[in-house]
């Protein structure tokens, strides 16, 4: 086995790496993981697995993070490639292990993330036999990946390597993922890694758009006189937030940014209008309802969007859709314009052409809802709101952070009141809603981000579900600020059964969850807690100072809900505002 150390340049390094001799299917995994950029694996060993982890030995400089279970080394891996743009790795073992890390799949697969998975399985021969720790773990993922592997022949590896990484990183990205016999990594083979863009039966992704849509496009918005964009995760997963503010400001067409978009287009921008759909704001879900030309970019016309979707944008007489996934052209909301590429390339085109609307009246109207309707909150001097605590780290951090969150009322708190400035800065769990991923996530975009600030937004439920993630963060010296909204309920359940089920509480409550300053400082994490304004400005100033990780313990008002809200079935101009309640 190569075995690398000092400081090599690239050349030197990758020459080492392509060096044609006989070694084994283990090394041949981490030889074909550094040449594709790899940098970190976050993971678990087992019995599987344990050749994997023997070559690794051999390399001092690769870097590998011992997650504590399976489900917090995935959602590590998941925040790390959201906040990098890179691919994220993680390793598994056989059967439970590999089990383990299903939710996690379905979480990146949902939202669009690039990840290459590897797990270990049974020797080839006993696949098929219910073997101890066996499990058919690309059959149960085949539905929630991009694509899947399971490598019977070791000479196949490097070529399978090179493939997922390709097939994970283009297109519209997703997790691949290698399943691979323990026998397979102990047989022997001559390295050769491919080169160049691997040629895949089937798999062709086209970025560029058929120019004569563009050019419908374009008359479109010399038509219109209320136009809307809606722009989604796509402008940050194709790098597009630059080109997404010049076709904008060369159009003048108000902008709203959906949860997983948040930061392709700047909170501050005049022509910004927040987030739209369940809890989105009243500016832009009116504007969604009264546009005559909406403009998706990037954004698959989510349930959580589009609410009652035979009433979504009735009035446009056009909708376009740019997206990278033909799939999506259509699939929820019918398409007049498809456009179908890059959302950087589409753009890019675009912009070249690109003139003002005649939008005047269309300006005043948005210009005064936002007026009349900003988001808002009864603030009180007796007990501590969330939506304060979100609205002072906000400000504290001058919307610089990358914040995580895990699920539930403080996601949309975090949503609605922070105000992001860059792409790459919100990692949460947008279409599969999962709990438990807040911190993990954090853990692996602070290892991808070193030299920015990474604030882990947490209900008091979800933080429970990988709270075990602590370890890592002590034992590194991780620097996550881990701030906790602790209502003491499972707070958009008590929501829901307050506004739709009457009251009819069942099984929201969380009054028996452990002291958290206490749980952080088991692990080895600093504590700190808070249940009023005062003593959350201290403590959060303390936690900003402190070099290492800090678990900040904010106890707020139980009763708070977030608005607006649109409930299930309704228009997403049907918004209870609060005012009312």
């Amino acid at each position: 086995m190569i075995k690398i150390e000092g400081q090599h340049s690239k050349h030197e390094w990758l020459t080492k790496l392509m060096k044609s001799d006989m070694i084994t299917g283990s090394e041949a995994l981490i030889r074909s993981l550094l040449i594709e950029g790899v940098d970190t694996v976050f993971g678990i060993p087992g019995g599987s697995v344990l050749n994997i982890y023997d070559a690794i030995h051999d390399i001092p400089g690769f870097k590998h993070i011992l997650a504590r279970h399976e489900q917090g080394a995935i959602h590590a891996a998941d925040g790390y490639a959201r906040a990098t743009g890179k691919v994220g790795v993680c390793f598994a073992t056989s059967g439970p292990g590999a089990t383990n890390l299903v939710t996690g799949i379905a979480t990146a697969n949902m939202d669009s993330v690039p990840l290459v998975v590897i797990t270990g399985n049974v020797p080839t021969p006993l696949l098929g036999t219910d073997a101890f720790q066996e499990a058919d773990i690309t059959g149960i993922t085949m539905p929630i990946s991009k694509h899947n592997y399971l490598v019977r022949d070791v000479n196949e590896l490097p070529k399978i390597i090179h493939e997922a990484f390709y097939i994970a990183s283009t297109g519209r990205k997703g997790p691949v993922l290698i399943d691979i016999p323990k026998d397979v990594t102990s047989q022997t083979m001559i390295f050769q890694y491919p080169l160049g863009i691997p040629k895949i039966k089937g798999y062709h992704p086209d970025i560029h758009p058929n120019v004569t849509q563009i050019e419908k496009l374009l008359m479109a918005i010399e038509e219109a006189e209320r136009p809307v964009i809606l722009a989604g995760g796509g402008v940050i997963y194709s790098d597009a937030s630059k080109e997404l503010l010049e076709f904008v400001e060369k159009t003048r067409i108000p902008v709203t940014t959906t949860l997983l978009g948040l930061g392709g287009f700047p909170s501050a921008h005049k022509l910004w209008m927040g987030m739209p759909g369940m809890h989105g704001t009243y500016t832009a879900n009116k504007a969604l309802q009264n546009c005559d030309l909406l403009i998706s970019i990037g954004a698959r016309f989510d349930d959580r969007v589009t609410m009652k979707t035979s009433g979504f944008a009735p009035k446009a007489k056009t909708i376009a859709h740019i997206d990278i996934d033909p799939a999506e052209i259509g699939k929820i909301v019918q398409t007049a314009i498809p456009c179908i590429g890059d959302v950087k390339s589409v753009l890019q085109q675009v912009n070249v052409h690109a003139k003002p609307v005649k939008s005047e009246a269309w300006m005043t109207e948005i210009q005064e809802n936002q007026k009349k309707n900003p988001l808002r909150y009864t603030d009180s001097e007796i007990t501590l709101k969330p939506q304060f605590v979100v609205e002072m780290i906000s400000e504290t951090t001058n919307g610089e952070a990358i914040v995580t969150t895990d699920v539930g009322q403080h996601q949309m708190w975090a949503a609605q009141f922070y105000k992001f400035k860059h792409p790459r800065s919100i990692i949460t769990s947008g279409g599969l809603g999962t709990m438990g991923f807040g911190l993990p996530s954090a853990i692996g975009a602070q290892v991808g981000s070193p030299d920015r600030l990474v604030v882990s937004i947490n209900g008091d439920g979800g933080i429970q579900m990988n709270a075990q993630e602590l370890a890592i963060c002590a034992i590194h010296n991780i620097p996550v600020k881990i701030v906790i909204l602790n209502n003491q309920v499972l707070g958009m359940i008590r929501q829901w059964q307050e506004i739709i089920y009457d009251s009819r509480f069942s099984h929201m409550d969380l009054s028996g969850s452990p002291d958290f300053v206490k749980l952080a400082e088991a692990y080895g994490v600093k504590g700190l807690r808070a249940t009023n304004k005062e003593e959350a400005r201290q403590v959060w100033k303390k936690a900003l100072e402190i070099p290492g990780p800090v678990l900040i313990d904010f106890v707020v008002s139980q009763e708070e809900n977030v608005f607006p809200m649109v409930t299930p079935g309704s228009t997403i101009d049907d918004m209870i505002m609060g005012d009312e309640r």
